[in-house]
């Protein structure tokens, strides 16, 4: 089922999250464990991250979590709910970009979400040799197969044709590495006129920021929903650590109570509250769907959605 056609006008907004597989040597059950207590809730489709690989101290390549393709067909036939695997340029070649998706196909996973991803340096992105370079490129790739064009084929549209379904990212406070958030929404136009067909923002936690990037989208004529990220705040750490890894601002209110907070438990109850506004006010704004990172802890999600759903 393509994502964009669940995504629609309703009462309330659906309900859809994203799980983050579990470390190396790790089991399933911590996947299994996250999705089911939110199974109440309805999820339109689960979001599965996946990760490049990195070197470890001796410089060899190491991967640190089982691969997204692994984790998405384990959802999707344990569940039957349609799951969105992240598919990353950073630190992929287009030969092993092009195997993912033959296997995603073989599987009949058909929706993606289409990232740049940082590689293996984030204050120094650079894609993999043979790799694509950004999102839009990733994007023409998929397209490609849509049509049945394929790497180093013989012939030109000799292959078997997929039927791929994209969204993209967008970033309401812009992407690190845009020089504004106006160049960041052209560049998503871009991928949107590439054949993105929905857009799932960064988390935020200033709705004003999401209702003002929304508004600029249109104005450039971005049609596509745009669906809010949404993450609760669980620890004191992070009322520093999220604002420096996202690229992201907190309210003065918000971080005037979480730094009044003396325990991580005070923080949690802090971070629901707040998501619990944020999603009270981003119904009323009338958006199709919530999207949350849940980063394998369903506790506050739970709490969070008996309250809004």
């Amino acid at each position: 089922m393509n994502i964009a056609n669940i995504i629609g006008n309703h009462p309330k907004p659906l309900f859809s999250f994203e799980v983050l597989p579990p470390l190396k040597g790790k089991s399933i059950d911590e996947i299994y464990n996250t999705i089911n207590p939110l199974l109440e809730f309805n999820p339109q489709f689960i979001n599965i991250t996946t990760h490049c690989e990195v070197f470890d101290k001796d410089g060899k390549r190491t991967r640190k979590r089982p691969g997204t393709l692994a984790v998405a067909v384990a959802i999707k036939h344990k569940y039957n709910i349609p799951v969105v695997p992240h598919i990353l340029c950073g630190g992929f070649t287009r030969e092993e970009t092009e195997y993912v998706l033959i296997d995603l196909n073989f599987m009949g996973i058909e929706n993606l979400l289409v990232l740049r991803g940082d590689g293996r340096n984030k204050e120094n992105y650079q894609p993999e040799i043979g790799g694509n370079r950004n999102a839009i490129d990733l994007l023409r790739q998929i397209n490609d197969m849509n049509h049945g064009k394929y790497l180093n084929d013989t012939e030109p549209y000799s292959s078997t044709v997929t039927n791929f379904h994209c969204g993209v990212a967008g970033y309401p406070e812009k992407h690190y590495s845009a020089a504004s958030l106006e160049e960041d929404i052209q560049h998503l136009k871009e991928k949107v006129d590439a054949g993105a067909q929905y857009i799932v923002t960064q988390l935020f936690f200033d709705n004003q920021k999401y209702y003002d990037f929304v508004d600029k989208c249109r104005k450039v004529g971005i049609t596509v929903p745009i669906v809010p990220g949404v993450k609760p705040i669980g620890f004191k750490s992070q009322v520093d650590v999220l604002p420096k890894i996202f690229s992201c601002s907190l309210p003065a209110e918000l971080e005037k109570n979480l730094r009044m907070c003396k325990t991580d438990a005070d923080a949690a109850k802090v971070g629901t509250e707040w998501a619990i506004y944020q999603a009270q006010e981003l119904t009323k704004f009338g958006v199709p769907l919530i999207h949350w990172f849940t980063y394998s802890d369903p506790s506050q999600i739970v709490e969070i959605a008996k309250a809004i759903y």
